[in-house]
């Protein structure tokens, strides 16, 4: 049954995970994830859309593409964007445990993991995070980029991957900010990863040179050469920082 009383802090942040997670133009009250987690916190999902429809006001790059968001937000609101708007490891996990408090169970019951297999201890607390500060990542750029590769727009789900710009074993700050990742398809991701193409930090496309030798092989030129200096698609929310995509291009990137 949805509640009338005002949102705690608690329901809150989950509504700015699940801001995170879906689409913002996809964020009616008709949409089924709004719905299954509205039931969750047992609110209504016209309740959970608006909440949503308020953080969105207080976006800057939702701002820039004219979408305004709802007026009539909280202080509260404001007070959970500011704290963990840049904070992503806090938000992430908090978040994710507090969307398993309200369903009684704990963390590694509402994510699919072999408990059995996980080691005692502190250790299994690092790999239980690990992995709902991936799920997460994924989550919220795919719908970052509206289920779409930046860079050929393959929209099949199963074939994108949640790429980090900086990787982790360089930045682990930065591991689950969305302003590391781009929604690339599984064989651009694996170019990118090894420094065989790049995206500039005014969001264009490098390739490498050491394509040069393959320059007779028509699949290099349809799945490289064609991108060369193609601007990427842009996501909704949470733009490329400019600062990782330089490091990427420095540091990984092969010239």
């Amino acid at each position: 049954m949805a509640k009338n009383n005002n949102w705690t802090k608690e329901e809150t942040i989950i509504a700015f995970n699940i801001y995170c997670k879906i689409p913002f133009k996809s964020c009616s009250k008709t949409n089924p994830i709004i719905i299954k987690y509205a039931d969750i916190i047992c609110r209504s999902p016209s309740a959970l859309s608006m909440k949503i429809g308020n953080f969105g006001r207080l976006d800057p790059e939702l701002k820039k593409q004219g979408i305004k968001g709802l007026t009539n937000g909280s202080k509260l609101d404001e007070e959970v964007w500011n704290e963990f708007n840049g904070n992503w490891d806090n938000l992430v996990f908090e978040s994710e445990v507090l969307l398993a408090g309200f369903q009684n169970k704990k963390i590694e019951e509402i994510e699919v993991y072999n408990v059995a297999d996980f080691p005692k201890g502190l250790e299994k607390e690092t790999i239980i995070k690990t992995r709902v500060n991936q799920s997460f990542f994924r989550s919220t750029i795919l719908s970052s980029y509206n289920l779409k590769c930046c860079i050929t727009g393959l929209s099949i789900p199963d074939f994108l991957v949640a790429s980090h710009i900086k990787p982790w074993s360089v930045d682990m700050d930065n591991r689950t900010n969305p302003h590391n990742g781009l929604c690339l398809n599984s064989i651009h991701d694996k170019a990118f990863d090894k420094g065989f193409i790049t995206i500039t930090p005014d969001y264009k496309v490098l390739v490498s040179n050491y394509f040069d030798d393959y320059s007779n092989d028509v699949a290099v030129n349809d799945f490289f050469n064609k991108f060369q200096n193609q601007q990427i698609v842009l996501p909704e929310r949470f733009l490329p920082d400019q600062d990782f995509l330089d490091f990427h291009f420095n540091n990984i990137f092969i010239k």
